[in-house]
């Protein structure tokens, strides 16, 4: 907010004292304007820019709360075109960092499973098209992660659907066994009873090309689809959630117990990303928007 024209501030200390949040002298101080700038400028007509920007600003703060503190500016302008504001990405950009609010970025990819010994007889069905679309219950894919806790590792497995990247099954242990990725499938079809034949891709990792996971997917009609050793471009759709999730939860606060991290883990993936957060990979809708028939914002905007 340091390089912004005075009016900006004036206009963001002007909400700031009305909250009740903090007092004009503290807020002119912080930003490095006057007091008597401020006041001057109180006594002026505001612009109606000025005042929409003021109203904006709280929006996108409201937005970005709601959000957990997560969405960068596109999400952020995706999620303003759906409220019926037409703006564009560079005035978003502008009163974010004015508002000093900045989403969060991933770490660099490390890899978490260890290759299977066994052969594993199964082919690469995906060959990394993992393009949205083409119908709910026909393509799914996963993998594992680990997330350090007070108490030792703790492990996640997950389904995604490729169809719209719904997180459809998952799973928190303090193990990585096979029964893991089983307890994460039995979810996901619980949930989309898809019919036999449907894809599930994964990475080559020792619980994927166990015989206990192959006679699982012979009996609930799953074909095995496996990409290459050491190539996470082979399973990119999980380990763009892997990112995500480590970003905007794991990586925001230490982890007591593996109960805690499962509970937390449940509200993040339930309540937030199937159904709050907006995917690049959807056009920025929602996985429930997209779910629901929906293929741009254009369709739900106020």
């Amino acid at each position: 907010m340091v390089r912004e024209r005075p009016a900006v501030k004036f206009a963001a200390i002007a909400g700031w004292v009305e909250s009740g949040d903090f007092g004009v002298e503290f807020m002119c101080r912080e930003l490095g304007v006057s007091r008597s700038g401020y006041y001057a400028w109180r006594g002026r007509a505001v612009s109606g820019r000025d005042r929409e920007d003021v109203t904006l600003t709280g929006l996108i703060a409201a937005m970005f709360e709601k959000l957990r503190g997560n969405p960068g500016v596109r999400r952020i302008h995706a999620g303003l075109a759906v409220a019926g504001w037409r703006v564009s990405r560079k005035r978003v950009w502008r009163l974010m960092r004015a508002a000093g609010l900045q989403g969060r970025h991933p770490k660099s990819f490390r890899r978490t499973t260890i290759a299977g010994t066994r052969p594993v007889g199964a082919p690469d069905l995906i060959g990394r098209d993992f393009a949205t679309g083409g119908g709910a219950g026909r393509r799914w894919c996963g993998d594992i992660t680990y997330v350090k806790t007070w108490s030792g590792w703790a492990y996640m497995a997950t389904v995604i659907d490729v169809h719209d990247r719904s997180v459809i099954g998952w799973a928190v242990a303090d193990h990585m066994r096979t029964s893991l990725v089983l307890e994460a499938l039995d979810m996901a079809l619980g949930r989309r009873r898809p019919e036999p034949g449907i894809i599930f891709h994964s990475d080559r990792g020792a619980q994927y090309t166990s015989r206990e996971f192959d006679r699982y997917c012979r009996r609930n009609g799953i074909r095995r689809s496996l990409g290459r050793t050491g190539s996470c471009f082979d399973n990119a759709v999980s380990e763009s959630l892997f990112a995500t999730y480590k970003k905007e939860l794991i990586h925001t606060r230490p982890w007591p117990t593996v109960e805690v991290l499962r509970k937390a883990t449940f509200g993040w993936i339930e309540n937030y990303y199937n159904v709050q957060r907006r995917h690049s990979a959807l056009n920025y809708l929602t996985p429930m928007e997209y779910a629901l028939g929906f293929r741009e914002i254009s369709q739900i905007a106020a």
